[in-house]
Parts: structure tokens; C-alpha cells; sequence
């Protein structure tokens, strides 16, 4: 059961959270205690292809779900990349998911990027850096390296109403279709290669607001991942490993023509498992349909062994067509939460885990050791780190000093603890009242059309009204 669990904020000693590891069979590895600022590997700057990056943090995308209908930032946005700059971290992938067009947005609220709404996408990294410089000094952002997200949401297309799914899917799928009212509509192949134009362009427009890379998103069940999997998909996009790639090779071709100054780097879900649903229980179980399945990018069970062929035959490509910035993910938030963002507490429309959440913690940190091992040349960043807790430092910095990673991504984390990489690599302990425990209040946000942000854990969330409503909703471990 789900809630015979140990919470990880119980695990105090490195003796009592290696104990819980070796005696469920996690293979998970961390250093007892933390190195001095000065020797850490989390300290130590990246230099790769005359990029410079000045620590071993990553802040990962995390939409707020609090853009305007037109797609421009709000204040709110603006909040949240001021403690992106503010936090430490050197390394801001994408600092949020944008829309390459209207009908692709993931939510009414999600940001858009059109020569409109350009000079304030230019003003969201600009916040940022004037937050870093405000804190490090003048000189302190020579070795930031930000880019931008870009995105289409595919079947998870909601752009006009949160609760009405619009979806647009790059293909169809025997278990996920039958859970939209409606049907789903599969993109035709002429409608994908207008597509890749839309990329382009928004691409081009990313280069003129200033960000060094745009990152492809092949993540989460969205458009690029899910045309990875397309295997039953007929015609130029489906089928073929050569033509399930066409799409991400076509958009990265066509950049580098037009933009040639302008980075490319990938966010991939490397592992995937099939659709997870509720069991009468409340836990996560396989859906029933799940095995008529006929495709999907890197499918395995839900074990401690992930399925790296489809990830290795990717990377592959990328690094022949020299993209080199991969952010490692898994699952997707939709259908397999577990997998993709371990936590003990589910989001309003999740299910209790099916297994002890370090397992998921644990699973991605290999499939990124195995790949940076096969692929030394590539600059991998890890995710899945949040739900450590206070051994977040201790893991990340055994990861990074064994070569298993070089950066470590933090997603959820930044939104309760945006300074985390500030007190890490200053030496200070962790502000335990702020360390991110997964209670996952910033899905459930969303999930009921509100803003995403900590509120739990946040003093400036916690004082919005939506604080109230979410904690009323609020799923328990127990699954009461």
C-alpha cells in the first residue's frame, strides 16, 4: 500500500536512508555528507563548444499557467523567472513551455511566442538576468546559458477553456483516445509540415529575444514525444524510426538554416510504460486496454530496468546532426505521473504511487547514468530529483562526481525553494521549512483552472485565495 511508504523528510541519517534503500532493493546511491563549496562537483563550471556554465544546477521548465489569453507573461511570470535568476542555478532550460502557436497551447494561460508577444518573452530573460546580476554581481551572468522551451501540446491541447480538450495528436492511441470525450483528431502530414514552419519561426523569433538555445520538446506525452512512438502511423511521420524522426530532424535542419546562431537541445522522455489509471484503491495500476497497445518510444514495464534502445537509436541521430544539450525525462504527467514525477502525494486527478517513489527517483537516475556512459559526448542533464528532499544535495553530488550526470535538473523544487542551489553551493543548510515535499498542490492548482505555484510551502501562495480551495482538494497518501 501506498502509504506504507516512509515519508523521506523521516529518514534523517545517511545510516536510516541508506538502511530504507538497501532493504527495498533501490539502487540508489548518494555521498554521506557534503563537500565543501570549494571541492564540490556541483561547483564546478561546464565548459562545452566555447559555452560556459558556471555550476552544475539546471533549472528545468515549470510552467505557471499564468500567462494572459493572448500568450504575454504576467506579473506572476515574471515572479517566478526572477527567482530562476535569483536561485543560483546557471543553467535555465527553457525556464518554461511556449507555444509555437495558439491551437498547441497546454492551457488558456500558457505563453505564446509570435512577434506580439516577443519583446515581453525578451523581458521574461531579462528579469532573469537582472535578478542574477542583483545578487552575484555585475559580471556574474558571463556564465549563465538560458534558452527557451518550444512546444506543441499535441492531443494535451487545451487552448481555449482549461476543462475542454482540443486535442491534436500525432497519433492515435488504443487507450488514451478512449479518455476524450469526443474522439481525438491525428494531425495529417501536410498539417505537420506547416508545422515545422511554425518551429522555425518561433525559433527565429527566441534568437532575436535573446536566448543562446530553444530546446525541441520530445517530452510528457506531448506532440514531439508522442510522434517518436507513432509506429501504427501511415505516411511520411509514422512508422519507420527514420520517418517517427522526421519531425525532429525537419524542425533542427530547418533552424540551423535560418537561424544558424541559435543552439538547439532536446528535452526527451528517454522511458516510457503504458497508461497507468486508478484502481478501485486509489493506487495506479496498468489500464486494462493497455496491452492492444501498438506503439509508443521506449516502452518497458514499470521495473528498475528501462528499455534504452529507442533513447540510444535517438541520441545517435542527434549527435550525427551535432546537438548536444539533452535534458533526460520519463512518463509523461498525463498518463504514468509515477514514472515521470515520483511523489507520495498525488495531484487531484492522480492516483496513490503503485511503488515507493525513490524507485521512480532511482529509475531515472540510471537511464541518464546508462546514457551518458554510452554517449560521453553528449551534455546530459538529469531530472527526477525533487522528491529526495533534503538528500537532494547528497545524490546530486554523488551523481555529477561519478560522471552519472552533468547537471542537475530541478523542477518542482524551485518553486517551493528557488534558492536551493544559492544555499548548496554557499555551504548553508537547507531551509527545511521550504524543501519541496511533493504534495503536488502545483498540478492540483491547474487542474481546477487556477494558477500553478508552492502553495503549501510558498508565504506568497499561501496568502492567495486559490490556497484555501486546493488544500480542501488535496488527495491524501492514505488515499482517503
Amino acid at each position: 500500500m501506498s502509504d506504507g511508504y516512509p515519508r523521506v523528510a523521516s529518514l534523517k541519517t545517511p545510516a536510516a536512508f541508506r538502511a530504507h534503500l538497501t532493504g527495498s532493493g533501490i539502487p540508489l546511491e548518494f555521498d554521506d555528507s557534503l563537500l565543501p563549496p570549494g571541492e564540490s562537483p556541483l561547483a564546478r563550471p561546464f565548459e562545452c563548444d566555447g559555452v560556459r556554465v558556471g555550476n552544475r544546477f539546471c533549472v528545468l521548465p515549470m510552467e505557471g499557467w499564468d500567462g494572459t489569453p493572448a500568450g504575454e507573461p504576467s506579473e506572476l511570470t515574471l515572479r517566478r523567472w526572477r527567482n530562476f535568476g535569483s536561485g543560483g542555478a546557471k543553467l535555465i532550460w527553457g525556464g518554461e513551455a511556449v507555444a509555437v502557436r495558439h491551437d498547441g497551447r497546454a492551457n488558456p494561460n500558457q505563453l505564446l511566442l509570435t512577434p506580439a508577444t516577443q519583446p515581453l518573452v525578451a523581458g521574461l530573460r531579462d528579469e532573469l538576468i537582472a535578478a542574477h546580476r542583483e545578487r552575484y554581481g555585475a559580471g556574474a551572468d558571463g556564465d549563465l546559458f538560458i534558452g527557451l522551451q518550444l512546444t506543441h501540446s499535441g492531443r494535451w491541447c487545451r487552448p481555449n477553456v482549461f476543462d475542454r480538450p482540443e486535442p491534436m495528436a500525432g497519433s492515435a492511441h488504443s487507450v488514451l483516445d478512449q479518455r476524450v470525450p469526443g474522439g481525438v483528431r491525428v494531425l495529417s502530414d501536410d498539417e505537420l509540415d506547416v508545422l515545422v514552419d511554425d518551429f522555425i519561426a518561433a525559433a527565429r523569433l527566441a534568437y532575436g529575444a535573446g536566448f543562446a538555445f530553444v530546446d525541441i520538446k520530445a517530452c510528457h506525452g506531448y506532440l514531439g514525444h508522442e510522434l517518436l512512438g507513432a509506429r501504427a502511423r501511415e505516411g511520411r511521420y509514422g512508422g519507420s524510426l527514420e520517418n517517427r524522426t522526421r519531425f525532429m530532424r525537419t524542425v533542427i535542419e530547418g533552424i540551423r538554416a535560418a537561424v544558424p546562431g541559435l543552439l538547439i537541445a532536446v528535452r526527451l522522455s528517454a522511458f516510457d510504460t503504458v497508461p497507468y489509471r486508478k484502481r478501485s484503491d486509489g493506487i495506479g495500476e496498468p489500464d486494462p486496454g493497455a496491452g492492444q497497445v501498438d506503439h509508443g518510444f521506449g516502452l518497458s514495464s514499470a521495473d528498475d530496468t528501462a528499455e534504452m534502445a529507442d533513447a540510444a537509436a535517438l541520441l545517435t541521430m542527434l549527435e550525427a546532426m551535432d546537438v548536444r544539450w539533452i535534458c533526460i525525462t520519463a512518463g509523461s504527467p498525463y498518463y504514468n505521473p509515477h514514472i515521470q514525477r515520483p511523489a507520495l502525494f498525488p495531484p487531484l486527478d492522480g492516483y496513490l504511487p503503485p511503488e515507493d517513489p525513490l524507485r521512480g527517483v532511482a529509475r531515472q537516475i540510471r537511464a541518464t547514468a546508462l546514457l551518458k556512459a554510452r554517449f560521453p559526448n553528449l551534455v546530459l542533464v538529469g531530472s527526477a530529483y525533487s522528491y529526495l528532499q533534503e538528500w537532494l544535495p547528497h545524490v546530486a553530488q554523488h551523481a555529477v562526481g561519478a560522471g552519472m550526470t552533468d547537471f542537475v535538473g530541478l523542477g518542482r523544487m524551485v518553486l517551493s525553494y528557488p534558492d536551493l542551489p544559492h544555499d548548496v553551493l554557499r555551504g548553508a543548510p537547507l531551509r527545511r521549512k521550504s524543501v519541496c515535499r511533493t504534495f503536488s498542490d502545483c498540478t492540483t492548482g491547474p487542474r481546477l483552472g487556477m494558477v500553478s505555484g508552492c502553495y503549501p510551502l510558498d508565504p506568497f501562495y499561501l496568502k492567495r485565495p486559490e490556497a484555501a480551495e486546493i488544500l480542501k482538494r488535496r488527495p491524501r497518501a492514505d488515499g482517503a
